[in-house]
């Protein structure tokens, strides 16, 4: 096959100008949860933490990132402006302005990662007497 050297040079430039997009992968992750503090099944207390500290695999979006706290009496608990720490934008700081019932606490999150993809997710721990 005689293929004109104008047509090669276009086919070359095309190939060289699509295989790095071909090649590169995008950022599809989800937030997942890594490490919570106090961490995940643990029992604490007395007293109560002051906050919960969610860490994440990805940045977050704080602006769409949410948490609701059930304590143990089965009751909303009181929770500040979350935040994300200045150190570390995969970590979410939850402050508890109330007190928590003793009992299970559940901590139920739904956290967007800074690329705009949404996850979510349930843990608990136990507050002691």
């Amino acid at each position: 096959m005689n293929i004109s050297k104008s047509l090669q040079a276009l086919l070359a430039a095309t190939v060289l100008a699509t295989v790095p997009l071909a090649l590169a992968t995008p950022a599809w992750a989800h937030a997942a949860l890594v490490q919570a503090v106090p961490a995940v099944g643990a029992t604490i207390g007395p007293p109560a933490p002051a906050e919960l500290r969610l860490s994440f695999s990805e940045p977050l979006e704080l602006a769409f990132t949410k948490v609701t706290v059930i304590g143990g009496d089965g009751q909303p608990a009181q929770t500040g402006p979350l935040a994300l720490d200045p150190a570390d934008a995969k970590i979410l700081v939850v402050p508890l302005t109330g007190a928590l019932a003793a009992g299970v606490t559940t901590i139920d999150w739904t956290a967007v990662a800074d690329d705009g993809h949404k996850s979510n997710g349930t843990y608990s721990l136990t507050i002691s007497k």
